[in-house]
């Protein structure tokens, strides 16, 4: 099947994106830069050069995609974690803006499953929660999937060597249960396509945590 990856080139992205390749799907996948899209297509995948906040160009892209799921994997953050607190607005907008245009381009090309990252940890209050929830809340409206993440750990995170305190994963689990998690969305859409009633599906919310993944 056909997979849009929004963030082909980012930490989870570059992982995921070969799994869904070797089980045989046409992906396609964004970055922002022409160094990204060498990356991306590397991985296997159908580089997009395409910034999120430009909505006809990110529209036209994904309805080219004519994809049958919609995977967001987008984040805003540094590779220095010591810069982590100046572009906290990044991520947050990359979340409220991102999305909305991200699930505006979506309906446009049909109705694509959607499976959209979020965090397992409580932010404190403020503009940052603010914008995770509105992520949350507007995938779910659409009936996707929310993967709350855990804190990345293992090469190319935050925390390469050591663990995160708090909820944590490392980073190819999170890569391989998100493969997962659309592969059970793309079984989905088989079914959609043989059933007689519309689409009913409702939204579902998933932890990706090192020590919780019994609940799957």
């Amino acid at each position: 099947m056909r997979i849009f990856v929004a963030g082909a080139a980012g930490v989870i992205g570059s992982r995921v994106v070969p799994l869904l390749v070797r089980a045989g799907h046409t992906v396609i996948g964004t970055t922002r830069s022409p160094a990204g899209a060498e990356k991306v297509r590397a991985l296997g995948a159908e580089p997009v050069v395409c910034d999120v906040y430009d909505l006809p160009a990110l529209t036209a892209a994904v309805v080219g995609a004519a994809p049958d799921l919609v995977l967001h994997e987008l984040t805003d953050l540094p590779d220095d974690r010591e810069k982590l607190a100046a572009r906290r607005g990044d991520n947050a907008r990359i979340r409220r803006e991102g999305t909305a245009n991200l699930l505006a381009a979506a309906a446009a090309s049909g109705r694509p499953r959607v499976v959209a990252q979020s965090v397992a940890w409580e932010l404190p209050p403020g503009d940052g929660a603010d914008a995770v929830a509105t992520l949350e809340q507007a995938v779910l409206a659409v009936g996707g999937v929310v993967l709350r993440y855990g804190q990345l750990h293992g090469p190319g995170t935050y925390y390469p060597t050591g663990l995160p305190t708090g909820p944590g994963v490392h980073v190819d689990t999170a890569a391989a249960r998100t493969a997962e998690v659309v592969e059970q969305e793309l079984r989905l859409v088989a079914a959609d396509a043989t059933a007689q009633a519309p689409r009913t599906s409702e939204g579902r919310v998933l932890t990706v945590v090192d020590t919780d993944l019994s609940s799957w």
